[in-house]
């Protein structure tokens, strides 16, 4: 096979990792990034740590691919969780595998992710054009080309990489829906995926900026549980956020048309009766003292006021007077602090899009378009999404991998 000249629009982690594996295919690839900077939205992941993958096999990050899992299995099965650990290792990034089979580099920076890829890009001859693409360019049903904001450029095949929605900042602005639309290509609903909740219960502002550790989160809609994990969060202005808040958003539907409660155990670990004791225990102690004064032990601080409240204990009363009512009502506040939820944040706070081209038009073994001839898509542009743990990582890693190998 001659050599093509491929295009790649995107310099995110799909665009990197699509110009890569082309280049070392033979091929001539030129990666068009509107941004000075590449992998913009690749260093603030995992709060600027880079959570890359997901120690484990194929089949569990089609499991935790709650859109369109089928869809995946012959570019995960092509690259895997353990190629991309490889890939980056043998490129000198030294990786480590932490709680929930997260995978980091050792370093705990993005940068040294970032890096690798652009330097092994550079390696390979890869084309860098800093310009904004402003459409495809077509002829006979086939892709001839694109256009920019400064030039024309022909290109036997173009890779669309430019990922969703969220964090415009950092050049996901939805360009590729427009590419795709324009080609003839269906793009499903939009919505953010990962994303904070929003409150309007009161106790979020009085509690925000507070981090709780070591929680064990759920949400119910009606008397359905949908989620529950063991984990972080913290309280905002606007509502909730932290990892298993961000992982609960990804099983919700609009909070809007639905009626959501999120549950926190502040004290996973301790049954209903050890608590008491350990309640009571604390009491003993405290005898002379007012409950709002008898519970730093339990509580952070800034949160002992709200869970007196919820509990309708009145906070001046001394511990010696609590009754076993309102010490059982102050438990089911501990073990069940509930929160509405009424709606999400805006998509552009999401760590994912959900919805995009529609995966009946994509070949899952090449990602080519069933529409025009010498068309890619790669990464989340793809109506496919998957829960935090490094699996959206390691899905923009394998449809890359997939559209370069065909080319």
């Amino acid at each position: 096979m001659k050599n093509k000249s491929v295009a790649i629009i995107g310099g995110g982690a799909a665009g990197l990792f699509a110009a890569i594996t082309t280049a070392q295919c033979g091929h001539d690839v030129t990666l068009f990034e509107k941004n000075r900077i590449l992998g913009k939205k690749l260093l603030i992941t995992g709060k600027g740590r880079c959570n890359v993958t997901n120690n484990c096999l194929s089949e569990t990050v089609i499991n935790n691919t709650p859109t369109n899992p089928k869809f995946l299995y012959s570019a995960l099965n092509m690259f895997t969780p353990e190629d991309t650990m490889s890939f980056f290792e043998n490129l000198g990034v030294k990786l480590k595998t932490e709680r929930g089979n997260r995978v980091f580099p050792v370093s705990d920076k993005s940068t040294d992710i970032v890096n690798a890829l652009i330097g092994q890009a550079s390696v390979l001859g890869v084309k860098i054009i800093n310009e904004t693409v402003k459409c495809l360019t077509f002829d006979l049903g086939a892709i001839s080309g694109l256009k920019t904001d400064i030039s024309e450029y022909n290109f036997d095949s173009v890779i669309v990489c430019t990922g969703g929605l969220s964090y415009p900042k950092t050049g996901s602005t939805g360009d590729g829906y427009r590419f795709a639309k324009t080609a003839g290509h269906t793009v499903t609903e939009l919505k953010p995926s990962l994303v904070p909740l929003e409150s309007k219960d009161r106790i979020c502002k009085e509690l925000q900026g507070l981090s709780l550790k070591n929680i064990n989160f759920s949400v119910t809609s009606g008397s359905k549980m949908i989620f529950e994990e063991f984990g972080e969060m913290i309280f905002t202005h606007f509502g909730i956020s932290g990892p298993v808040v961000l992982s609960a958003s990804s099983r919700m539907k609009s909070p809007k048309q639905n009626e959501y409660i999120a549950h926190i155990d502040l004290k996973p670990a301790l049954s209903e009766e050890k608590l008491d004791e350990r309640v009571r225990r604390d009491f003993n102690e405290m005898l002379n003292k007012s409950v709002k004064n008898s519970l730093d032990k339990l509580l952070p601080k800034k949160m002992i006021p709200v869970i007196i409240e919820r509990s309708g204990i009145d906070p001046d009363k001394k511990v010696n007077t609590v009754t076993k009512e309102e010490r059982k009502r102050l438990r089911e506040c501990l073990k069940d602090l509930k929160i509405s939820v009424s709606d999400f944040r805006p998509i552009e706070e999401a760590i994912v899009t959900s919805g995009g081209i529609s995966v009946k038009e994509i070949d899952p073994k090449t990602m080519k378009s069933k529409l025009i001839d010498g068309l890619y898509f790669a990464g989340e542009i793809i109506d496919v999404d998957a829960y935090t743990g490094g699996f959206n990582l390691q899905i923009a890693f394998s449809t890359a991998y997939a559209a370069a190998v065909a080319q």
